[in-house]
């Protein structure tokens, strides 16, 4: 059933989405605006920032396109800031054909190890200054099933999730106590428009057992948003350095 909210939980507050364009990203930073946010949201490809703020027309959106890659994007996510972040998602990730380790060509693995990891980490060292000085923000990055086992993906985008929850948690870890909170979200199988073929017929044996055996039937991104958004609200102030599944009990099997 869809996700729905009537609450007003992020009135004035700003909050910042990457990968805002489609998918999860989306869904999130629509769900915050819907609630009183004044949603920062940056994707890679602008036509899909022309459509939110298109959609969303009277709620207020904050485009910045750009690949959060770039230092230069990030700098225009301080700027459309204005020195503050209440909450942020870390949605934007891309996934690596389900090559296994034999397999992974170099650029395929630097590629999913940036977007996935070190964006991550430097949008969140650019803000944790903001919100470190408020005393008050939380972080969400979203992680993966692929995280809690290694036979959800490929090699690289597994190895990429591990991180990110290493990440979350160590960055928990360090400002516990501080106002500021980080969490992550570990989808399973979820409707997005992010392609996942699979590019080695070897993986596609190995893993294509286990999927059609354990995989539960797949989620919505409204879904994850309800769950990211919980993270980022003050339903939650004491939950920190937790990876949340939401994977309809696939992390259960």
């Amino acid at each position: 059933m869809p996700e729905s909210s009537t609450l007003l939980r992020f009135a004035g507050k700003t909050a910042v989405v990457t990968g805002a364009g489609s998918g999860i990203g989306r869904a999130t930073a629509e769900r915050l605006a819907r609630e009183g946010a004044r949603v920062i949201a940056t994707d890679v490809v602008n036509a899909r920032l022309d459509d939110l703020v298109t959609d969303l027309a009277g709620l207020n959106i904050v485009p910045v396109p750009g690949d959060v890659t770039d230092r230069e994007t990030i700098a225009a996510i301080l700027s459309a800031a204005n020195g503050r972040v209440d909450a942020l998602a870390n949605v934007a990730g891309i996934m690596d054909g389900f090559l296994p380790t034999a397999e992974i060509d170099d650029e395929t693995w630097e590629r999913v190890m940036t977007v996935n990891v070190t964006a991550v980490m430097k949008l969140t060292r650019a803000i944790l200054p903001l919100m470190l000085e408020a005393r008050s923000g939380s972080i969400v990055n979203v992680s993966s099933e692929a995280s809690l086992r290694g036979s959800a993906a490929g090699t690289a985008y597994t190895t990429s999730k591990h991180a990110v929850n290493g990440l979350t948690k160590s960055t928990a870890f360090f400002y516990a106590g501080s106002g500021v909170r980080c969490n992550a979200v570990a989808p399973g199988a979820t409707s997005t428009n992010i392609e996942a073929p699979f590019r080695s017929q070897f993986a596609g044996e190995r893993l294509g057992p286990f999927m059609l055996a354990n995989v539960p039937p797949m989620a919505t991104a409204d879904q994850l948003a309800a769950a990211i958004t919980w993270l980022l609200s003050d339903d939650s102030t004491n939950v920190t350095g937790v990876i949340l599944p939401s994977d309809g009990g696939w992390s259960a099997i």
